[in-house]
């Protein structure tokens, strides 16, 4: 029915308020119907807080007896930092449940819809359910896969270069695309880096762009610990320090500086970067953003750890420099290559923004 495709997609219009705040929960909305008429909504907002569903109830009080509620997720059935939402749901007394998605949390999955049936409430899914997974498409990897989603951010000239020869770089493209970028930064949980990043451009890698209420924790990867101690990403902030070298002098000065320090290194002396991305999943960390070099970026390629490319394209050449997007090998076969899908391109002031997917 149209009138529950209007009632989802004002609950995940509610869900997206928590865009810069749910981490580690999902982006949770809630729109509560009766006789016609919206009696209650809600939205979660922190973990700890009430989820979406006993805001909503709450604002709903007696009219939610007899209602259809509008989830954005499956409700909860177990109990956490909060009491589970499914119980609320049937307490309340509502008839019918419309979710989008199912919760891919292995202490959800199911239980939550289970509960509701059995208390004779009825329950249908699948309701605008693509637009519920992009919403959390972070909380999804880190439930389903146990790393977050991992969204690399380029910034180039149509010719695909992202430095002049000499190394500059400031600014390619316009101001618009950089406030757009850093509206991808605050929605992250980390913003990740390479030392060859900090050594040319010595980046805050921070959120200023656009107004948001936390900043995303930034993650160097510095494998001989290089870094100088006066970088700018280390003045303000939580960062962590994946290393792969266990020098306890360089590293007792940057925990003195507030810096958290892991090593994590291969069987090439460099940061077993695969191993990185599942500490970060064991840190309920749910969307990485990458604003890397075309070294780290390849790497990260290349080990197939990036999902997403946030590509932003001024309209300028460059021309003849070595500083590409992605130092990745060459192939002789076009069955080789990597292959992406288009999510979205816009236009951002003069610049285009593209939005790849990479295929596995």
């Amino acid at each position: 029915m149209s009138a529950d495709h209007d009632y989802m997609r004002r609950a995940l219009e509610l869900a997206a308020r928590g865009l810069y705040t749910t981490t580690p929960n999902p982006r949770v909305g809630c729109v509560i119907v009766r006789d016609g008429a919206i009696v209650g909504e809600g939205f979660h907002e922190r973990a700890g807080e009430p989820h979406a569903e006993v805001l909503a109830l709450r604002a709903a009080g007696e009219r939610a007896r007899g209602a259809t509620v509008y989830l954005t997720l499956e409700p909860c059935a177990h109990y956490g930092r909060t009491p589970p939402c499914a119980d609320a749901l049937i307490e309340a007394g509502v008839a019918r449940v419309v979710a989008a998605m199912r919760d891919p949390n292995p202490r959800v999955a199911g239980g939550g819809f289970e509960k509701l049936r059995a208390a004779g409430i009825a329950v249908e899914t699948g309701l605008m359910e693509e637009q519920a997974r992009a919403l959390n498409i972070g909380f999804v990897s880190r439930m389903t896969r146990g790393t977050p989603w991992v969204r690399l951010k380029v910034a180039a000239s149509l010719d695909g270069k992202t430095a002049l020869a000499n190394g500059k770089s400031q600014w390619i493209t316009s101001v618009e695309a950089r406030r757009d970028g850093h509206a991808f930064r605050a929605r992250a949980c980390a913003i990740l880096t390479g030392i060859g990043t900090v050594r040319d451009d010595d980046p805050r890698l921070d959120v200023r762009e656009v107004e948001t209420p936390r900043q995303p924790l930034k993650v160097l990867v510095d494998s001989r610990l290089e870094a100088p101690l006066d970088a700018k990403l280390f003045q303000s902030g939580k960062v962590l320090v994946a290393a792969a070298v266990n020098d306890e002098a360089r590293i007792a000065a940057l925990q003195a500086r507030g810096v958290e320090v892991v090593v994590l290194p291969n069987a090439g002396g460099k940061v077993d970067l695969a191993e990185l991305m599942r500490e970060l999943g064991r840190r309920e960390l749910n969307e990485i953003h990458v604003e890397a070099g075309f070294k780290l970026n390849g790497s990260l390629m290349r080990e197939g750890l990036v999902d997403e490319l946030l590509v932003y394209l001024a309209p300028s050449l460059l021309g003849e420099s070595p500083s590409g997007m992605f130092n990745l090998p060459r192939i002789e076969d076009l069955d080789a290559r990597w292959r992406l899908e288009f999510q979205d391109v816009a236009r951002i002031g003069p610049d285009v923004r593209l939005l790849a997917r990479v295929l596995r």
